[in-house]
């Protein structure tokens, strides 16, 4: 049982001065934000990953591909569902990274010799699979957590904004690049791909109509693709036509394009 009693204010103890308050220091400020920093990973001092093309890395905030973040890659044109060209974009960029790359999937319909020509061999993938498509999420942000892969690829048709948001936190925490790459098998999955999600970038890649090699090459030459950033953090939207990846990962300007100062950007309502 309490007991309450009252008390003559004149008998409490004087308060605190502001001055008896220890001061902070800026010292102390930049301890505390140096301890943030290492808990988000250090996301802010890593350097970006450039793609190699101006008009595209200049056109990226930051000047590349945000590493240690979210980033997905869905398909568009003739057959999307088999996303061919959406995986081989996902494979250059993972080229380019250091390290092993976890793959997370749930069928088993990945051709290794065209991951190699665009510079991913078979030797730097760690194949992880999954009996559900709601399993491979949890895969990959268990990968993410692991800090000796240069990227986790994952292969998904459902991404809510509160997973895509955790992965995104993963990638931050780690430092390791997050790539999904979004399937889908009938009209109502493929509208999934079109919702909000915490991604820093998405890309929709196509298809392109290819150019003759030139002479004295007969046939035809590099496989080329439309390329659209149809979301970007602190960017706009922004279509290219490209020259697919070679075998180092790299992207190319076709010659037709290449003496043009920029590409075309693509409308607001477009951007998905």
């Amino acid at each position: 049982m309490f007991t309450l009693s009252h008390r003559d204010p004149m008998s409490l103890p004087p308060r605190p001065s502001l001055s008896a308050v220890p001061s902070v220091t800026s010292a102390t400020v930049a301890a505390l934000r140096r301890q943030i920093e290492r808990l988000e990973g250090g996301a802010q001092a890593r350097a970006p990953l450039p793609f190699g093309i101006a008009g595209l890395d200049d056109h990226l905030p930051g000047g590349g591909l945000a590493r240690g973040a979210l980033h997905e890659a869905v398909e568009a044109g003739p057959a999307a569902e088999f996303a061919g060209s959406a995986t081989l974009f996902t494979a250059g960029i993972a080229t380019r990274l250091e390290g092993p790359v976890l793959w997370c999937l749930t069928r088993r319909d990945l051709f290794a010799p065209g991951l190699a020509a665009a510079g991913l061999v078979p030797g730097r993938i760690i194949y992880a699979e999954a009996g559900r498509d709601r399993e491979v999420l949890p895969l990959v942000e268990e990968g993410l957590r692991e800090r000796g892969l240069a990227a986790v690829v994952g292969e998904v048709t459902r991404l809510s904004l509160i997973a895509s948001r955790r992965l995104q936190l993963a990638a931050e925490a780690s430092g390791v690049t997050a790539l999904l790459l979004r399937r889908w098998w009938t009209v109502a999955e493929k509208d999934l791909a079109a919702l909000p999600s915490a991604a820093v970038t998405r890309w929709r890649i196509a298809p392109a109509a290819t150019e003759p090699a030139p002479a004295p090459a007969p046939g035809l030459g590099r496989v080329q693709w439309q390329v659209d950033l149809v979301r970007c953090r602190g960017g706009a939207p922004r279509s290219w036509i490209l020259e697919a990846y070679d075998a180092t990962g790299r992207l190319a300007l076709p010659a037709s394009l290449a003496r043009r100062p920029d590409q075309t950007p693509i409308r607001r309502a477009a951007a998905q």
